[in-house]
């Protein structure tokens, strides 16, 4: 009796998935960025108790398209492995483009939350003037020059969410050269309202920059909130 009943819990932990494995969170770095821009959130995600994947992908070499799909259909792929019942995306700037591409032409059912970290939703102002040069497009690729604000940009192209997505946008600055050409408040790359989604669930700006918003703190802390609740938390941004 004793021997069947070791047996019988040999073939339950066998059968069942690791610990930590339900959900992961996939992590998507922005335009002309690695991996390393994305470790602060990555740590603090960890230590937090989430299970994270850290997604490289060239950023300059191919569209938005086919960078969404290699990137992000490769990272969902492994997720599924591992045997992820839930996946959630953190992303910074066209992290974000990258993932409401691949949304729409892919459905999910696993999928959780996103947040995403500055992102160009509606396009940004410097792509409109600055695009056309011989350095942007060396510099940023197709995928950047796919960024402007008109209807034919590729993120103006993108239908409105219907999965929850958070928003942190940055209102602070260390380009002031881009900023000029960005009517509004901005981070250097994006203005604040061009961050905004149709269908989001939660959207709070920062005191933070555009290249560095992903190792704030009160970014990191809004990323978890919303993770783990589904909003942010309003009641310490002044």
């Amino acid at each position: 009796m004793i021997f069947r009943i070791l047996i019988f819990m040999a073939a339950v932990a066998i059968s069942a998935p690791a610990s930590g494995a339900s959900e992961e969170v996939i992590l998507l770095h922005g335009l002309c960025r690695t991996t390393r821009s994305m470790t602060p959130v990555a740590r603090a995600l960890t230590n937090a108790g989430f299970q994270v994947r850290n997604v490289a992908y060239p950023s300059r070499t191919a569209s938005v398209r086919k960078l969404a799909d290699d990137a992000i259909g490769r990272a969902v792929a492994d997720c599924q492995r591992d045997g992820a019942a839930r996946i959630d995306f953190v992303t910074h700037s066209l992290g974000g483009i990258l993932v409401r591409s691949y949304l729409e032409r892919h459905p999910l059912p696993s999928l959780g939350r996103v947040v995403m970290l500055a992102p160009p939703n509606q396009g940004s102002e410097v792509v409109d003037k600055l695009g056309w040069t011989f350095v942007f497009k060396w510099l940023n690729g197709p995928a950047g020059n796919e960024l402007g604000t008109d209807t034919n940009s590729v993120p103006n192209q993108l239908g409105p969410v219907n999965y929850p997505v958070g928003i942190i946008a940055g209102d602070r600055s260390i380009n002031w050269m881009n900023s000029l050409l960005i009517p509004g408040a901005d981070d250097g790359k994006v203005s604040i309202e061009r961050t905004k989604l149709a269908g989001m669930s939660g959207w709070i700006v920062i005191h933070a920059t555009h290249p560095f918003i992903m190792n704030n703190r009160e970014a990191i802390r809004q990323t978890i909130q919303f993770l783990r609740t589904g909003a942010f938390d309003h009641s310490r941004i002044g």
